[in-house]
C-alpha cells in the first residue's frame, strides 16, 4: 500500500484497517525522521538545529537519535 492509500485508509470508518494504517504511517514517519536526522548530523547540524526543525527540545532529539547516528556531540 502506498502512502496515499495508507492515509485514506487511516481516515476511513473501519477502526481495524484505520489503526493498522496509522501504525504503518507511524513506522514510515519514524524511518523518515531517522534518515533526515542522520543526514543533518552528517552535514554538521547541531542537535539544537535538528530539535528546532522537529519542534522538540534538544535533549529529546539527542536522546532519541544519538545512538543511531553514532554522533553524540
Amino acid at each position: 500500500m502506498d502512502v496515499k492509500e495508507l492515509a485514506e485508509t487511516a481516515a476511513g470508518r473501519d477502526p481495524h484497517d484505520g489503526l493498522r494504517a496509522v501504525a504503518a504511517l507511524r513506522a514510515l514517519l519514524e524511518e523518515l525522521e531517522a534518515v533526515h536526522v542522520s543526514t543533518a548530523r552528517a552535514q554538521g547540524w547541531s542537535w539544537e538545529q535538528i530539535a528546532d526543525a522537529l519542534g522538540v527540545r534538544r535533549q529529546s532529539a539527542h536522546r532519541k537519535h544519538a545512538r543511531r547516528t553514532g554522533r553524540s556531540r
